[in-house]
């Protein structure tokens, strides 16, 4: 799939936030074993710090996955119908996962919203609006990893200024709306591709089947 003009600063940063998540939480583990091991001591925070992180790289991965076109997919249908109905096919497939996708914002929004004293949508399926009276719950905790000294600005600015001993949790929930979103303009992009003539359906990745084939002629089966 052709990036669409602009999108290049998106790309990197989603690219180098996934690299970064991955590069952490590989040293963060490291730094673990070696203090059970070598010192008979514990990182505290470590499980429950690594934990977050893989979700946040699964979630943007989910994202990634649909710009370089490997989810796995069904195209046995598009192969044998000719490239007008194909290409139909792709744009109403295209709209199924902006609506499922829009449904995932509007849950994950209304999931995180309220841990960062912000107001949650109303309506059952889509946004009718934001809800006029809510609790804020930006007082809530993680359980182990410690609030950083550069985060205490926090307290004062969502907290009343009473002190977090652990970091507050809508900083890693924040993965949830911005994944989310993330996703929706990642198949709209696909959507604009798929009109433009630029692809012909929507993500279908085969690596299986190339990395089979792959070894069979590296066999010389093939």
């Amino acid at each position: 799939m052709h990036p669409a003009p602009g999108t290049n600063i998106i790309d990197r940063i989603e690219e180098t936030l996934i690299a970064a998540i991955l590069g952490i939480m590989t040293l963060v583990t490291f730094a673990n074993v070696v203090a059970r091991y070598v010192f008979n001591a514990n990182i505290l925070w470590a499980l429950e710090f690594t934990v977050f992180l893989f979700g946040w790289m699964v979630l943007l991965g989910a994202s990634y996955a649909v710009k370089k076109g490997a989810h796995l997919g069904v195209d046995a249908i598009l192969d044998v119908v000719a490239a007008p109905m194909r290409r139909r096919l792709g744009l109403l497939s295209v709209l199924v996962c902006l609506a499922f996708a829009c449904l995932l914002l509007k849950g994950a929004w209304d999931y995180w919203a309220n841990f960062a004293n912000l107001p949650q949508t109303e309506g059952r399926w889509f946004p009718l609006g934001f809800e006029d009276t809510f609790r804020g719950k930006a007082w809530y905790e993680v359980n182990d990893i410690p609030n950083p000294p550069f985060l205490k600005f926090l307290e004062t600015a969502m907290n009343d200024g009473d002190a977090y001993e652990k970091l507050p949790r809508f900083i890693p929930y924040a993965v949830l709306p911005f994944s989310m979103a993330l996703l929706l303009f990642r198949f709209a992009q696909a959507g604009l591709a798929l009109w433009r003539g630029q692809i012909d359906r929507m993500v279908a990745s085969h690596e299986v089947e190339d990395d089979i084939a792959e070894v069979r002629e590296q066999r010389g089966e093939i």
